[in-house]
């Protein structure tokens, strides 16, 4: 997280005279606490101070490298999966390549009658399909997915970085975010590796810490 200036100045003060009020911070800067309180929030919700009632602001020691994979540690599936795109396992080769390319994924999850997952379709699988000589229409994607159990899958609760993990683990470009409903595994979501990409991006800017 790149800290403003003043930022720096406050973690600076804290360090030399913590614990220490929020007036007397800003006393030390000739500001005044109302000026102050934006930078205080930040500090605290970054990790680099805490607060104590009647005490004040204290410094935690922790770097940013530290408080970044503090909050990478934290960040959850459920709070950046997207809407899984799903086809029926009868669906044609044909129509689920259509279906990848017109909603612009790199991965379809294949869905029983009762929305359970079945299967998981990549790029590879269709482009491989589509070099025979056979009519794409009449073939099924039953044939050429991949079939459980051999399929990875994460959970709504589970770590952003535990999927990280399982898609370089696997090799593959995204997972889908399931739950457990009678009969099997119904997909509520999906993560891709593109998506945890900018989520570490968009932390290491400081976006989210």
């Amino acid at each position: 997280m790149e800290l403003s200036k003043r930022q720096e100045q406050i973690i600076e003060i804290v360090k030399s005279n913590g614990p220490i009020t929020g007036e007397n911070i800003a006393s030390k800067l000739g500001l005044t606490r109302a000026t102050l309180r934006p930078d205080l929030a930040i500090l605290t919700m970054s990790g680099f101070l805490e607060a104590r009632p009647r005490v004040g602001y204290y410094y935690t020691g922790k770097t940013g490298n530290e408080l970044l994979t503090e909050n990478i540690k934290r960040l959850k599936v459920q709070e950046y999966q997207s809407v899984p795109i799903v086809v029926k396992e009868h669906t044609s080769v044909y129509d689920a390549i259509s279906t990848m390319f017109l909603d612009d994924v790199g991965t379809l999850f294949v869905v029983d009658e009762q929305s359970c997952l079945i299967g998981v379709l990549s790029r590879k699988d269709l482009l491989r399909a589509s070099m025979g000589q056979q009519d794409l229409t009449a073939v099924p994607v039953h044939i050429i997915m991949t079939r459980m159990p051999n399929i990875t899958v994460c959970r709504r609760d589970d770590m952003v970085l535990d999927a990280a993990r399982k898609m370089i683990d696997q090799q593959i470009d995204g997972l889908p975010v399931v739950k457990a409903v009678e009969g099997g595994l119904e997909v509520v979501g999906r993560i891709t590796k593109t998506t945890i990409t900018k989520v570490f991006v968009e932390l290491i800017r400081g976006n989210h810490i």
